[in-house]
């Protein structure tokens, strides 16, 4: 199945994502864990690396190599720490807004930049008493000459405290062509993040709070038009998001399999590895069943989305199955480690905690199930990812549901 979706150049990328994972981010975990809190440096480390522009074209000094290699990068680093895994993801959801919706000017000032690993990308569309329902958003932007003064907070945002540019989703009249987007510098007079939380999971990454007081940014930082704030809000999460964290579960349940086929060959019990008990083989085979359907499912999903080809539904597919199925391998991990994985010299338990953190960005596992239901009923309303293919704006594309 890999060899079917992937090239050479493909399979060279994960080794040496592979390789710079194990031997810088590894040895940082237990920092990471002790901390609890966002790690800059190694932030900044593995966006030098140039990972970031995956997706950005060589025009602007990006890979230009494609949302599957983009997968196997996120996939690779979540293997070892979905906390880094979670903070290119993060990043990427950034870059789709300038890639898709930037005027030339914007993506010549920051793609370059975000590229080179100069710049760590966020987009902000959450609010504290909106959640989900986008259109419920009050953080608002109100033009003042050849500038927009911003008021609001948003929250959730991946890569709040290590961002260097925010993508922000503001109110700018009513109803749902009363959104625009904005670039914000984090240097920003007015802007500030909220103090950073401690979390479940994903000890090293930040998922924070941004806070806009009378913040003033230039008509020039608006992202395409006023009212597109909707579609780029929406097409981030359903193209980028869904298939960026699909690739975080993917790799954490690798690291669930191979964690516990480990253990399960080192521990012994009457006389024997523990894994030729029946009971531990049955659920060391179902966790492989499911690794094997999940990464059909994401790679399958990407590979479409890189062909230019309809594939919403198979992206919302893609990260149900994924986020579901390493939950559940990661339950089955806690059951064949019983009392063992409780403690945190194993990371299993790392691995659960952070496994659930996946499960509500970009829609629940229930709003992937509704929304596959409208494809089952013939009732779902347009293609984001035939409509955004290309990697240029598409002129004043209409709204359409998340």
């Amino acid at each position: 199945m890999d060899n079917y979706f992937t090239s050479r150049l493909h399979r060279e990328l994960r080794e040496t994502v592979r390789d710079f994972a194990e031997r810088e981010v590894r040895p940082r975990i237990a920092e990471m864990e002790a901390s609890r809190t966002v790690h800059h440096e190694l932030s900044r480390m593995i966006a030098e690396q140039g990972w970031l522009g995956a997706t950005i074209s060589p025009e602007y000094g990006g890979m230009g190599a494609g949302h599957l290699a983009k997968t196997i990068i996120i996939e690779e680093l979540s293997r070892v720490s979905g906390a880094m895994g979670a903070m290119v993801q993060a990043s990427q959801l950034g870059t789709a807004k300038i890639v898709h919706f930037g005027s030339d000017e914007q993506r010549k000032t920051w793609l370059p930049a975000i590229a080179a690993g100069e710049c760590l990308p966020t987009i902000a569309v959450t609010e504290p008493d909106a959640g989900g329902h986008v259109l419920g958003m009050s953080a608002s932007a109100v033009r003042d000459g050849d500038d927009y003064v911003l008021n609001g907070s948003k929250v959730y945002v991946g890569n709040s405290h290590v961002g260097d540019l925010h993508g922000v989703v503001v109110r700018t009249g009513p109803g749902s062509k009363g959104l625009s987007a904005f670039l914000v510098e984090s240097d920003r007079p007015g802007f500030r993040t909220g103090p950073q939380q401690t979390a479940m999971g994903l000890h090293g990454f930040s998922f924070g709070e941004l806070i806009f007081e009378n913040c003033r940014v230039p008509a020039a930082n608006r992202l395409g038009d006023e009212g597109d704030g909707l579609s780029v809000a929406y097409s981030s999460s359903v193209l980028y998001g869904r298939a960026n964290l699909t690739a975080v579960s993917l790799g954490i349940h690798q690291a669930i399999l191979e964690e516990t086929t480990r253990f399960a060959s080192e521990r012994i019990r009457y006389g024997k590895p523990l894994h030729d008990l029946p009971t531990v083989k049955l659920k060391l085979g179902q966790m492989q069943s499911r690794l094997m359907t999940a990464r059909l499912a994401a790679y399958h999903a990407v590979h479409l989305l890189d062909q230019g080809l309809s594939c919403d539904a198979e992206l919302m597919n893609a990260k149900l199955v994924n986020v579901e199925s390493a939950i559940d391998s990661g339950r089955n991990a806690m059951e064949i480690h019983a009392a063992a994985g409780l403690f945190t010299d194993r990371a299993i338990e790392r691995y659960l905690r952070d496994a659930h953190h996946i499960f509500a960005p970009a829609g629940t596992s229930d709003i992937q199930l509704l929304r596959l239901a409208e494809v089952a009923l013939g009732q779902d309303k347009g293609s984001w990812s035939e409509r955004l293919s290309e990697l240029v704006r598409t002129p004043e594309p209409e709204p359409l549901p998340v």
